[in-house]
């Protein structure tokens, strides 16, 4: 299961959802914009960067790092990142925040000697997932994190509850992410035999299905621009053409883009 995708689409679609982690978020949270950012000087990407609003008083900026696996090198490389990001950027910003996001805590570096006293510095915060509690009594954002993690006997059920949370409160991106991370889980499945499973309706409405079409579309085409620059109108008319699968299968594989080249290519394959 990519879960790095799943998690870039729920922070590039909630970006105050990283906040939900941190004990003490900044006033203007909420205006954060998420990014994934190329020190091009370097083989470096960081792919979890919140940057405040040009308008703030103080200029945060907050790093993510989401391992589902284990890497002996993941502190240096968290690190070695963070302060290159700010050495490029000193001028703009004057402090920073570090969030590391573990499934649980064996997958930790087996020794973080060489990081202690940034990582137990009021800088950094780890998170465990399976340390938060039952997915039922989390924020709906929070839930998914969690969703992403939950045995595929308990999945299911716990999509369900999910989805009725979310379509009490009309949250239809909420609803699309639970899908997604279902049908990541059972990968075997089509789109409409997971929505059967989960009690969705298949057969929405014309007008309903073209809107989640066109909003899926609208999304990828803000993430390509920031990634790889201004998509031409030509480009853009391939990427109006594809169907909602295929949108959601560009939506992964631009984690990976540097360059326009890379979207013709996919977009010819």
């Amino acid at each position: 299961m990519r879960r790095d995708s799943i998690f870039y689409k729920l922070f590039q679609q909630f970006p105050g959802l990283l906040f939900e982690l941190v004990d003490q978020p900044p006033s203007e949270a909420e205006n954060y914009l998420f990014e994934s950012v190329e020190i091009k000087e370097t083989a470096f990407r960081i792919d979890g960067v919140f940057l405040p609003p040009a308008n703030a008083a103080s200029q945060v900026v907050f790093f993510a790092e989401v391992q589902f696996q284990k890497d002996e090198d993941l502190y240096h490389r968290f690190f070695s990142e963070l302060f290159l990001f700010l050495y490029r950027h000193s001028i703009r910003y004057d402090d920073w925040f570090g969030v590391i996001i573990f499934p649980s805590r064996n997958l930790e570096p087996s020794n973080p000697r060489i990081h202690q006293a940034l990582l137990q510095s009021n800088q950094v915060r780890r998170v465990y997932l399976d340390e938060l509690g039952d997915l039922r009594q989390q924020p709906l954002g929070l839930a998914l994190m969690l969703l992403t993690t939950t045995p595929e006997t308990e999945a299911v059920e716990a999509a369900r509850y999910l989805l009725e949370q979310a379509q009490q409160q009309s949250e239809q991106a909420i609803i699309n992410l639970v899908t997604t991370i279902i049908l990541y889980k059972f990968s075997t499945l089509s789109r409409e035999e997971i929505e059967a499973m989960l009690g969705l309706i298949s057969e929405e409405p014309r007008a309903i299905r073209e809107a989640r079409e066109q909003e899926a579309r609208s999304l990828i085409l803000r993430q390509l621009n920031r990634r790889v620059g201004t998509i031409d109108d030509e480009l853009q008319r391939q990427i109006q053409a594809l169907s909602l699968e295929q949108v959601e299968a560009l939506g992964e594989a631009l984690l990976d883009f540097v360059a326009i080249a890379d979207l013709e290519a996919w977009l010819q394959t």
